[in-house]
């Protein structure tokens, strides 16, 4: 059994963790192998896999997987988040697995994690007879908790963000920098998963140039991903809006797309309804898109909207537009 390969960071740990597939053949349900002990945030972490399964109920047909906490102290908080990669080295989207938990010293050795993390039948990603499952850790910094989670965990991820502990890449958007952790980022998006845990370039980089990204929208996009909140509407202009929604399409972040696509409903007019409708056309925000071409389908607005610069990039765009709008029109 191979270890766990980790780069050792205050806050964080990530670290793929291999199992030879024909070797647990011949083990039975609660049967467990365990990785190397790593660190994070100063505390010892394993990882305890069953091969086979932890109850025996379950006849063997799932791989159990759980994360080890080996330390003293209480009301440790950590996020951990585990996945398959596939043969070529990208992260096998239908089986992320993720939780929050506050660890304290119990009898014997406390874990946590999945007692079905996948079904053996469906790991068909042997790549020289290794199954690759990465795992990652994030301890939280805070006060000891005495109960159970803390429901302040988006607080605690934006300190994470602004402190930069443990930030293990950075990303360059325009000459400014933007640290993060991988761990979090993998949580949240698809192609960052993809990107930071798989076969591209990226996942050896610890400096990232992003092209065509504006970065007021990119400052606000991470805060999104690491607390699930965006600033005031006071705060933020139509204009960030619109990149917003460029990059939460980008890397696949749906539900930021679809408060992007509010707010600019909110402050549709006759004179930015057209170019709310181009990004609507642009990143596929279906329902916007009806709101917009129906806003168009009225007389007094039609006529108004068609003066606008807006409206001749729309035409320019996406030609086939026009139909659509005198088929609303028509009914």
């Amino acid at each position: 059994m191979q270890g766990v390969v980790c780069a050792n960071m205050f806050d964080s740990c990530f670290a793929p963790f291999k199992l030879h597939y024909d070797g647990t053949k011949k083990f039975a349900a609660g049967d467990f192998v365990c990785s190397d002990v790593s660190h994070a945030g100063g505390h010892p972490w394993r990882i305890k896999c069953y091969p086979r399964g932890h109850d025996k109920a379950d006849k063997g047909e799932y791989i159990s997987l759980f994360l080890q906490f080996m330390g003293k102290s209480k009301g440790v908080k950590a996020i951990s988040e585990a996945f398959v990669v596939d043969k070529e080295g990208v992260p096998f989207s239908p089986l992320p697995r993720r939780f929050m938990k506050v660890y304290a010293p119990a009898p014997g050795l406390y874990c946590w994690g999945w007692p079905k993390f996948a079904k053996r039948r469906d790991l068909e990603y042997v790549v020289n007879g290794w199954i690759t499952i990465v795992y990652g850790v994030i301890v939280l910094r805070g006060e000891p908790l005495p109960g159970g989670p803390s429901s302040g965990i988006a607080n605690d991820l934006g300190h994470l963000l602004d402190s930069a502990d443990g930030s293990d890449v950075s990303f360059i958007v325009d000459g400014k920098t933007f640290p993060a952790h991988r761990a979090v980022l993998a949580a949240r998006s698809p192609v960052f998963k993809a990107e930071l845990f798989g076969s591209m370039a990226e996942s050896t980089m610890s400096h990232i140039t992003l092209q065509d990204i504006d970065p007021a929208a990119f400052k606000v996009f991470l805060r999104f991903i690491y607390t699930d909140t965006l600033p005031r509407d006071d705060e933020l202009k139509e204009e960030t809006y619109k990149h917003l929604l460029a990059v939460a399409d980008r890397y696949v972040l749906d539900g930021l797309k679809l408060l992007c696509a509010q707010k600019l409903w909110d402050n549709v007019t006759t004179d930015t309804v057209a170019a709310t409708l181009c990004h609507a056309e642009t990143y596929s925000c279906l329902d916007l898109k009806n709101k917009c071409i129906a806003f168009f389908a009225k007389e007094k607005n039609f006529r108004e909207a068609v003066l606008t610069d807006g409206f001749v990039e729309l035409v320019h765009k996406f030609p086939s537009i026009i139909a659509e709008l005198r088929e609303k029109a028509k009914k």
